[in-house]
């Protein structure tokens, strides 16, 4: 059973964007914009390339072959900006960005209670932002999804750690439970 693997995920998740917007709340904007040589060059430019990630991610999850009228929790999505483009900016300031994630992520956590454990074992079709169409495994794509955060996640938290903010435990095995 795959299903309880993505609902510690997307608790993981959820458990580390509130550590993020935690450590971020006291910085000011401009400092949270600052290039730092990283991929999407700053703080805030690095978390909205993780919120672009997800909301195009969880659009096309609403695809999904087994449930065509998409899932009831995705259809909140209506609610973003929904992005053209991987490096577009979304939210300018933490404020906004912070109410966002918070919001996507239980957006995500009902999707994952929301999921049978059959969808997870059939193939989503979907186009990228290139025009090309892939068929993959579903529960791939959503690991892929995960992971792409932890990914991202990962180099906010250096950043953080350069500029002397501890955003604390970030390990995965703190939110498992004792055998």
């Amino acid at each position: 059973m795959l299903k309880p693997h993505f609902q510690l995920l997307a608790d993981y998740n959820a458990s580390m964007n509130q550590k993020i917007c935690a450590s971020i709340a006291e910085l000011s904007d401009d400092a949270l914009w600052q290039d730092k040589g990283a991929f999407f060059a700053s703080i805030l430019g690095t978390l909205n390339h993780i919120m672009v990630g997800d909301l195009i991610w969880l659009t096309r999850f609403n695809g999904h072959p087994n449930d065509a009228n998409g899932f009831n929790a995705l259809s909140q999505l209506s609610e973003f900006t929904l992005p053209s483009q991987l490096t577009q900016t979304l939210y300018n300031s933490k404020e906004d960005y912070t109410h966002s994630r918070l919001e996507l992520d239980s957006i995500i956590i009902q999707f994952i209670k929301e999921l049978a454990e059959v969808d997870l074992s059939q193939s989503l079709t979907y186009t990228n932002s290139k025009s090309a169409q892939f068929s993959k495994p579903f529960s791939q794509l959503l690991l892929h999804l995960f992971n792409h955060q932890t990914h991202h996640r990962g180099q906010v938290t250096t950043l953080l750690k350069q500029m002397d903010i501890d955003v604390s435990e970030t390990d995965l095995l703190v939110l498992i439970d004792q055998a």
